[in-house]
């Protein structure tokens, strides 16, 4: 609230109190009205302090800046733009072919087939074992509760049902504890999704689809570069699939996804149905439909490719100083065990007044995200899981918010928002 208020015509020895919530300094008053008038005019731009460290920002703290993310190799990238614009060739030719070459070696997988995007991704790798007889309509599919709605949109594309399991309130990933009692006779794969950046696979998730002989199918839109025992998010099942979408750790600049496995049939198959399903020009073996990589994405993705590690370093610097920073009892942070396992595409907190900080944010010029509002099994689109209780999914969707995470945040702009966490 912005009050202006002149007093005035006292009585004599009268005392003005004026209560606070913390001392405030001489440089945090406004003496003149005109001073005042300027500072309301445009609260998203007004510097504000913190008490504490006496941080000044002038400026909105973006969630994400893509702009300065690709600052630095941004002329490799306008190098990439003009050799495909100049080559006249611009669907499923060299630079497709040396992105899911170089990707399919980082990722550590005989194959990679680009697509259209992530959704489009975890679809044909679905539709792939349907037309291979390894599943058939019907079927049930393991997923986690508190996903992104595409895992499910993907599963429910093919006429599979999804099987819904709730998460670890410590991982935010698939409670592996909770799989087992949810196989039936009907499951015929596990789709993990590596949340936020962190690895969902577990050793007992691996051990059920042994057991069990299930697929492990990753959604790995989130997690490009992450590690489990020296083995990359995208090699540690029978298929996996991958989001370019810009704001990703390696982000196109616009849509684009990939499929990456060491399955050679699934590989051909995922591929041919990406293509109209087709393996030779106007031969159509199978029901498919038109996504595809596009030679600009793939040109622009294999340069930020080359850069992905280092980024995903400097995430993972400022999600540490995030954790060893926030010292507010009533914010949950990350532990420095989820720290390990993370390439923080995502920096996740929970907070039982998670719409009351999001504001306070707002107002003092940090922009933040809520990943994500809505549960899956709550929105209109799929009324038929309504009925299914997920405490700790609904938990988690209600207390969730994200703080700015990107390789181009810097130091101070990470203080300001530690000191108003701290100060909330």
């Amino acid at each position: 609230m912005n009050i202006w208020r002149t007093l005035d015509d006292f009585s004599s020895g009268a005392v003005c109190l004026v209560l606070a919530s913390e001392r405030f300094e001489e440089e945090d008053y406004i003496r003149d009205y005109n001073d005042y008038l300027e500072y309301v005019k445009d609260k998203s731009q007004r510097a504000i302090t913190c008490k504490q460290k006496n941080v000044k920002m002038n400026k909105i703290i973006k969630y994400s800046d893509l702009t300065k993310n690709t600052e630095r190799y941004s002329s490799e990238i306008e190098e990439a733009v003009k050799r495909v614009v100049n080559s006249g060739w611009y669907l499923r030719g060299k630079e497709t072919e040396r992105f899911e070459h170089d990707f399919a070696s980082y990722i550590g997988t005989a194959h990679c087939v680009g697509c259209g995007n992530g959704l489009d991704a975890l679809t044909l790798i679905l539709r792939a074992y349907i037309e291979m007889g390894v599943m058939t309509e019907g079927d049930e599919v393991i997923v986690p509760a508190n996903t992104y709605i595409a895992s499910i949109l993907a599963i429910t594309e093919n006429k599979l049902v999804p099987v819904l399991v709730e998460p670890d309130i410590e991982t935010l990933q698939i409670d592996d504890r909770l799989i087992e009692q949810a196989i039936t006779g009907r499951t015929k794969a596990i789709m993990i999704v590596h949340l936020y950046g962190r690895c969902a696979y577990t050793e007992k998730i691996g051990e059920l689809c042994r057991k069990y002989n299930l697929k492990l199918i990753e959604d790995n839109a989130q997690a490009h570069g992450c590690m489990h025992n020296g083995i990359r998010t995208g090699a540690l099942g029978d298929a996996a699939g991958h989001s370019f979408y810009p704001t990703k750790n390696l982000g196109a600049l616009g849509d684009a996804g990939a499929v990456t496995t060491n399955d050679s049939e699934l590989a051909d198959m995922v591929r041919s149905l990406g293509n109209y399903g087709s393996a030779r020009k106007y031969v159509f073996d199978h029901i498919g439909r038109n996504s595809r990589i596009d030679e600009l994405q793939a040109a622009v993705l294999d340069v930020k490719l080359k850069y992905l590690d280092e980024d995903n370093e400097m995430r993972r610097k400022k999600a540490l100083r995030y954790i060893k920073g926030i010292d507010n009892k009533s914010i949950k942070v990350p532990s420095e065990g989820y720290w390990e396992n993370s390439v923080f595409h995502i920096f996740p907190i929970l907070c039982e007044r998670r719409d009351e900080l999001k504001a306070y944010l707002s107002g003092h010029g940090v922009q933040t995200e809520v990943h994500y509002p809505i549960a899956p099994h709550r929105q209109k689109c799929y009324e038929s899981l309504a009925g299914v209780q997920l405490p700790i999914t609904e938990q988690i969707h209600r207390q969730e918010l994200s703080l700015p995470m990107s390789p181009a945040l810097d130091e101070k702009e990470q203080d300001y928002v530690i000191e108003l966490l701290n100060n909330f």
